[in-house]
């Protein structure tokens, strides 16, 4: 259904949305986008350097439980 809308399409419903909520209305809503995406990218960025932290601690606590006598047969 959504195949053959072309450019003119596209236009169109541009024009009738800005005609429907108004250029005010429209800047408001895309602000709040802008502003979504990026409380996104920093709570990604964020959970991110946790999980690494959470990485970095684990391999430092992490015990060599290799056999003393397999340890000398490198």
């Amino acid at each position: 259904m959504l195949n053959n809308i072309g450019l003119p399409g596209i236009l169109l419903i541009a024009v009738v949305v800005l005609v429907l909520f108004g250029r005010g209305k429209i800047s408001s809503l895309m602000g709040e986008v802008g502003k979504g995406i990026t409380s996104f990218k920093k709570g990604v960025a964020e959970g991110t350097k946790e999980l690494d932290e959470a990485t970095e601690e684990a391999a430092e606590t992490a015990k060599d439980v290799t056999p003393a006598d397999e340890k000398d047969k490198v």
